[in-house]
């Protein structure tokens, strides 16, 4: 039998959660942590809501990470309606509990995502800036910033989203996650400008399992993010039907993620929406196995 070797460089995946609202959504938040936590993620984030809106959520959720699990928590931190006191007041507050790395971000306006930002008087006006005002205060926290396939909606061409993403990695940020798309080619051809304007930081691809399609789609629209004709063609006339939304919800994502580890990448970050199954399915396809449990049982 002829056996073929593998030289690519292992999968390493990392899983975004957002803070929940209620006992029933926090139990189903640590119900998906404790199913993932095995898989040996490199982080796990925690998101941040428009206008700060989920701060002390966020907080709760990154502390209780870091006291009850052994996974490595990434904060959100935004720009939106703070002062640059203020979001360096949070950094220091992160870092007393053990935060060692944030996903720096403009941050959308206070109506969501598609609403007018408009910079506080006295804040960080971009990521750029806010990478910066983070390394500043500690040279040894890890920056991740974010990153646009099809551009960022306010930019208004490649070359302007480009040159913000280069001013960020300049100040320090040492990884990209981008907003989720759909096209792998408009993921590589973004990943060739960036590297044509010298900016060599990993660009990890953001994920998104489709739980529900017209969700997505609406999600979408307001972000920019283009939905192929194939793509809802497959969704199509499953409105009432959930198991096989599933199933095909599963080789839709497995079809992008395998794709992307033919053209080479191996790093991948999830839009977990709280949820292990689609990820986890996912992530057993690109040949990740659960080792030693990591995530501890939820205190009472």
């Amino acid at each position: 039998m002829i056996q073929r070797r593998d030289t690519r460089p292992p999968i390493r995946v990392s899983f975004e959660f957002f803070p929940p609202k209620t006992p029933a959504m926090e139990e189903t938040l640590w119900t998906a942590i404790q199913r993932l936590a095995p898989l040996r993620p490199d982080f796990v984030s925690v998101t941040y809501g428009a206008g700060g809106s989920t701060r002390e959520r966020t907080h709760h959720t990154v502390e209780r990470i870091l006291r009850e699990t052994d996974l490595s928590p990434a904060a959100h931190l935004t720009c939106v309606d703070a002062s640059r006191a203020e979001v360096d007041d949070v950094v220091r507050q992160y870092r007393a509990t053990g935060v060692k790395h944030f996903v720096a971000l403009r941050g959308d306006g206070q109506g969501g995502a598609g609403s007018a930002y408009v910079p506080h008087a006295e804040g960080y006006r971009n990521g750029a800036e806010l990478a910066a005002g983070i390394k500043a205060i500690d040279a040894g926290i890890e920056v991740s910033v974010s990153a646009y396939p099809e551009k960022h909606p306010e930019s208004p061409d490649f070359a302007t989203d480009i040159d913000l993403l280069k001013r960020k990695v300049d100040n320090g940020a040492t990884r990209a996650i981008t907003q989720f798309f759909f096209d792998n080619d408009l993921y590589e051809r973004y990943v060739e400008r960036a590297r044509r304007a010298g900016i060599y930081v990993p660009i990890v691809p953001g994920i998104v399992p489709i739980h529900d399609f017209s969700k997505i789609a609406r999600f979408s629209a307001s972000t920019g993010t283009s939905i192929p004709l194939w793509l809802a063609e497959r969704f199509e006339g499953l409105e009432n039907d959930a198991q096989t939304r599933s199933h095909v919800a599963a080789a839709v994502c497995a079809e992008q993620v395998l794709d992307l580890v033919d053209r080479g990448v191996s790093d991948f970050h999830f839009y977990t929406m709280n949820r292990a199954d689609l990820v986890y399915s996912i992530c057993h396809i690109l040949g990740l196995r659960e080792n030693a449990p990591v995530a501890q049982e939820a205190a009472a």
